[in-house]
């Protein structure tokens, strides 16, 4: 359960997450809890990940210890570095890979979001990399940010304006999100 979002608009980039997490019917609000941010900071880039509150400390842990395996330079090489990692997150983190659908195959089960200075990027659990042109969300909430950020999208200039309506839709509908929001924001490479 969460509301994270990413938008890149004139050479700006920036991604956006509620505070808000949860444990069945248990909120943990960022007024009680220390470490609310869901985005991680890895040498100048953003990963912003739902999920499993596990999935969190997982991810710092795995981007320290294996930062030789980690390369987020195009989407071939996040595709490549998600497989990669893969069967660290198996063997190291204990992931159970099994899922209940039967997809061809094994998921990581974790989804998440990726700014860096090349562009917006979204990671899926079956290791798919989409990279996108304006702006996207997922968690419980995406529905709502989708479409608040793009009924204002044309009309704000700003990255980080268009991603806050999309945190502050997502937090006023979705019971699985909440404010305070954190932003994070890079200028993009003009190749």
């Amino acid at each position: 359960m969460s509301t994270i979002v990413i938008v890149r608009k004139h050479h700006r980039a920036c991604i956006a997450a509620d505070s808000l997490t949860s444990f069945g019917d248990t909120k943990q609000s960022a007024e009680f809890v220390a470490n609310a941010d869901k985005i991680l900071e890895y040498k100048g880039q953003f990963l912003g990940i739902v999920g499993s509150a596990a999935h969190q400390l997982v991810m710092q842990s795995l981007l320290a210890r294996h930062a030789d395996a980690i390369d987020f330079s195009s989407s071939l090489a996040i595709f490549e570095t998600l497989n990669r990692i893969h069967p660290i997150l198996k063997e190291e983190y204990f992931l159970n890979a099994k899922d209940e659908d039967e997809d061809d195959y094994e998921t990581s089960r974790i989804d998440a979001l990726l700014l860096t200075h090349r562009g917006i990027f979204g990671l899926y659990a079956l290791r798919e990399v989409d990279e996108y042109t304006r702006f996207w969300a997922i968690g419980s909430g995406s529905e709502f940010a989708l479409g608040a950020m793009h009924a204002v999208y044309d009309r704000l200039d700003d990255a980080e304006a268009i991603a806050e309506v999309g945190i502050r839709a997502g937090a006023a509908f979705d019971n699985g999100s909440a404010l305070p929001m954190q932003v994070r924001s890079l200028d993009l490479a003009i190749d």
